[in-house]
């Protein structure tokens, strides 16, 4: 099992900040380690204030439970499996926009975090961010 890196954190906050910008939005983003502590964090200049909470937690719903958040939902809708889940570990985020970071192994080694636009924008900033972690 490998770790993130300072450095890989930053790469993946500095390449949603440039998926960010080609969109036009204003994101927060977070990053995680694999202890899902907080490592790395940007806000855009104009980004919403209530969505800096929503980054982070997104990026550690993904870490806790090693998948998309989006993915989190469709299981945590009414009579899914994982109903009110988002109630548990101090609030968790069930919709699109935190994804795991997994290195070249596979091994999950931490997670991001977007929120500032549509969960279509932040998922697609947080993908273009996973993408570069190795």
């Amino acid at each position: 099992m490998g770790f993130l890196t300072l450095e890989q954190a930053q790469g993946a906050v500095n390449a949603a900040l440039g998926r960010s910008k080609e969109l036009g939005t204003k994101m927060n983003i977070a990053i995680v380690d694999a202890g899902a502590n907080l490592t790395a964090f940007a806000r855009e200049d104009g980004a919403w204030l209530g969505s800096i909470d929503i980054a982070v937690k997104k990026a550690r719903t993904a870490r806790f439970f090693d998948m998309p958040t989006g993915e989190i939902g469709k299981l945590s809708q009414p009579g899914g499996s994982l109903y009110n889940i988002e109630h548990s570990n101090a609030g968790l985020i069930t919709f699109p926009g935190g994804i795991p970071l997994k290195n070249a192994e596979g091994d999950v080694v931490g997670a991001i975090g977007v929120s500032g636009s549509t969960v279509e924008n932040d998922h697609t900033v947080a993908d273009a961010g996973a993408s570069t972690v190795k």
